[in-house]
């Protein structure tokens, strides 16, 4: 158990939110909503902060019945009327959740992530947050210029991830949360078996900030390459880190200290395609998300070998993307090349694949490309020739469906193999790049932290990344950031 040095300084509220990313804004947002007095303490200077929120594109996937149930929630748009959004039920929310999880979710956590996902973005949208339809990512425009949406995953926050955080703080403004930041707590007090407050070291030394509930937003352990290794496995300490260098898992081991307990799937995490060779390619607070690379189920990935290693069209994107990152970690080198011809090209997207200091080489002929990123010429020609060969097409390719048109070698690409004919052909060169880890700790569903015997620890609360449980090994995209303001709303609310 932790206790305060009498020493040091002390200062009182009523609710402390540690942590200044989606999660820990909305539960303040939540706290402050009900009169409640809060500081926010959030580890980044302000040019910093955000967590892995600010990095994030904004998708949040919630249950809809289509566009006509959204037209409230998201801005108006001039392509609104040519555009097809299909309904995502509750029932399809919660299957894709068990598929890509392998059924290793907590099912109520779960069943209240889904029944909530709507109404809580809903809320958030009468305080001020702003959303809109993801055309760049989440839809394809079709032959006679209408859009048709895919994967169960359409709202995003205007502006992505730092449009989300600048709405957050602009709401606390007016909502009289005390946001401080280049403030990092390092311990839980505890009186009574009760957490009663944090402490904090800042510019201006350390102090003991006291209040009756304590809200942990603090992230996951991704930052740490030490931990990485710990507790995902050997080469995980090269991963690239995709957001915030500030989740290195401190809260979660002061939790820990005072008894709380485990939760969700310490070996697994999120992880992507991302770019290998840009120099800044960790918390790139200027490119943000757009250092991903993930419109591989268009083309083919090869290793350094020149070897195909995946179905890059084994599902939509938005449920495998978070997988295949540790795919590549596992090639040699950690470091493989996505594919595309002059053809597919065009379609790839443009805020992820023309962007300044992009990682590409170009060439008009398989060979010529092969020796551009030094991958074996006779190598890479089998290999797409291989694939050029197996292609089924008589089965149409159409990228809004999955569409059955398999390449039938080795492995199998199950959906959306288009033939890498026409020249010039492109090499993205891609590496893993971890978002956050599936281990933290566990909760009631109301954020409430449980001990190792099951009782909640009076007093403290967990939302975000901190909250483990929800997934294991992948999950369906967007879900992170509902899962924030879903769990954060239910912390706040209660704190």
């Amino acid at each position: 158990m932790s206790a305060a040095p009498t020493e040091m300084l002390t200062e009182n509220t009523e609710v402390v939110v540690v942590g200044g990313g989606n999660a820990g804004f909305t539960a303040a947002h939540a706290a402050a909503v009900r009169g409640r007095a809060v500081i926010l303490l959030e580890k980044g200077e302000q040019d910093m902060a955000g967590g892995n929120s600010f990095y994030t594109a904004g998708a949040t996937r919630i249950v809809h019945d289509g566009l006509d149930d959204l037209r409230d929630l998201v801005e108006a748009g001039e392509r609104h009327g040519t555009t097809t959004v299909p309904a995502y039920s509750a029932e399809e929310y919660a299957a894709d959740l068990a598929k890509v999880t392998e059924g290793r979710n907590d099912p109520e956590l779960t069943k209240v992530l889904i029944a909530e996902s709507q109404s809580t973005l809903r809320w958030l949208h009468g305080l001020g947050l702003k959303y809109r339809l993801m055309y760049e990512r989440q839809a394809y425009e079709r032959p006679d210029g209408s859009y048709l949406f895919w994967g169960g995953l359409h709202v995003g926050n205007v502006g992505g991830g730092e449009g989300l955080m600048a709405d957050h703080t602009r709401v606390a403004g007016e909502l009289g949360i005390d946001v401080r930041y280049g403030q990092r707590a390092t311990s839980l007090v505890v009186e009574d078996g009760r957490v009663v407050g944090v402490v904090v070291e800042g510019a201006e030394g350390a102090r003991t900030v006291r209040a009756e509930s304590v809200v942990l937003t603090a992230g996951g352990f991704e930052s740490d390459p030490a931990r990485r290794r710990e507790y995902l496995g050997e080469g995980w300490e090269n991963a690239k880190v995709r957001g915030t260098p500030y989740n290195t898992g401190d809260m979660i081991d002061a939790a820990l200290r005072i008894g709380a307990d485990r939760g969700g799937d310490w070996n697994t995490c999120h992880s992507v395609q991302w770019d290998a060779f840009t120099a800044t390619n960790e918390s790139n607070r200027e490119l943000t998300n757009r250092l991903t690379r993930q419109s591989y189920p268009l083309g083919i990935i090869v290793n350094t070998e020149g070897n195909r290693f995946l179905d890059e069209g084994a599902d939509f994107r938005n449920y495998t993307y978070a997988k295949y990152g540790k795919e590549i970690l596992k090639q040699p080198g950690s470091v493989a090349y996505q594919i595309f011809d002059a053809k597919l090209r065009p379609m790839l997207r443009t805020e992820e694949y023309d962007m300044p200091r992009i990682s590409v080489e170009t060439a008009d002929t398989i060979e010529e490309l092969a020796t551009k990123i030094g991958v074996d010429r006779d190598a890479l020609r089998r290999t797409v020739d291989s694939y050029n060969t197996s292609i089924d097409r008589s089965v149409p390719f159409d990228p809004t469906v999955k569409d059955g048109r398999r390449a039938d070698t080795t492995p199998v690409k199950s959906n959306w193999a288009s033939p890498l004919e026409t020249g010039p052909f492109y090499a993205f060169g891609v590496t893993c790049g971890i978002t956050f880890t599936f281990g933290g700790l566990r909760t009631d569903t109301h954020g409430r932290v449980l001990d190792t015997a099951g009782e909640h620890i009076r007093g403290l609360y967990a939302a975000g990344e901190m909250l483990g449980g929800l997934f294991s090994t992948n999950y369906p995209g967007g879900t992170g950031l509902a899962a924030g303001c879903v769990f954060g709303r239910r912390a706040g609310d209660l704190a």
